[in-house]
């Protein structure tokens, strides 16, 4: 199980959301680069990107604070998600340092796009499902679909796409636990690897993800929980380690 910390980015600076919505914002830091300092030293060994102006405006927003990072830390695997509509988006993103684009409100759109950003780029893209009552989420969230999230998965898995970011939008930034029962099922579904999001507010959460590790869940992102302390990165990644070491 591979802990992600996120970074969400709005006007350049280090926020949370709640449920995706960009007047429920919360500034956690003025300097994106040094909480990303502070995850690496914390043991992070992937962290999770979001341009949240970029997601909103369809096109990438805060692309320098994000180069910063990458640059910073060259042997750390980032993901990156919000505004990624085109190819060009992609290849800068890669050239910048990025190891992984998260594709969205495009994949839902266009799922032609995926397939073949996944020929372009093999390896290197990801597909953002946002969930609720396990339907589709577009458009920063604004926007509720007719797609169901195990179809996308699976017309996704057949694309090539490396793994799948799942998220609840439910629960998002809300820290009252992970949809566990939704995030398996789609897990199980597909033969690609996922990664919870989405309310995640204590050990036990964690301890709930790694539950179910064996059903094709690879790892977690960790947003609200690690600014506000209620999850201890640290402490979380030595759990993580430490079942890691007894298999």
């Amino acid at each position: 199980m591979i802990l992600i910390p996120a970074i969400d980015l709005k006007d350049g600076k280090c926020v949370r959301l709640k449920q995706g919505r960009m007047d429920e914002t919360t500034v956690f830091s003025d300097n994106p680069v040094d909480m990303a300092q502070r995850w690496v030293d914390e043991g992070t060994k992937r962290l999770h990107l979001v341009d949240l102006n970029g997601a909103f405006d369809g096109k990438p927003v805060n692309g320098e604070v994000i180069q910063a990072i990458a640059t910073k830390f060259p042997d750390l695997p980032i993901q990156i998600g919000g505004g990624i509509r085109d190819a060009n988006t992609v290849q800068a993103y890669l050239d910048s340092g990025v190891q992984y684009c998260i594709i969205g409100t495009k994949a839902v759109e266009d799922p032609e796009f995926v397939v073949d950003l996944c020929k372009q780029f093999p390896d290197h893209i990801i597909v953002g499902i946002d969930a609720k009552n396990g339907m589709v989420a577009t458009d920063g969230w604004d926007k509720v679909s007719s797609v169901s999230a195990i179809d996308l998965a699976k017309k996704f898995e057949e694309a090539g796409v490396s793994s799948i970011v799942y998220t609840d939008i439910s629960r998002d930034g809300m820290m009252t636990g992970p949809n566990i029962e939704a995030t398996a099922e789609l897990a199980e579904a597909i033969n690609i690897p996922v990664v919870i999001s989405g309310g995640m507010s204590n050990m036990d959460d964690v301890k709930n993800a790694c539950s179910i590790e064996h059903k094709g869940v690879m790892g977690t992102i960790l947003g609200r929980s690690i600014y506000e302390g209620t999850i201890d990165l640290q402490e979380a990644q030595a759990y993580v380690d430490s079942l890691g070491a007894d298999s």
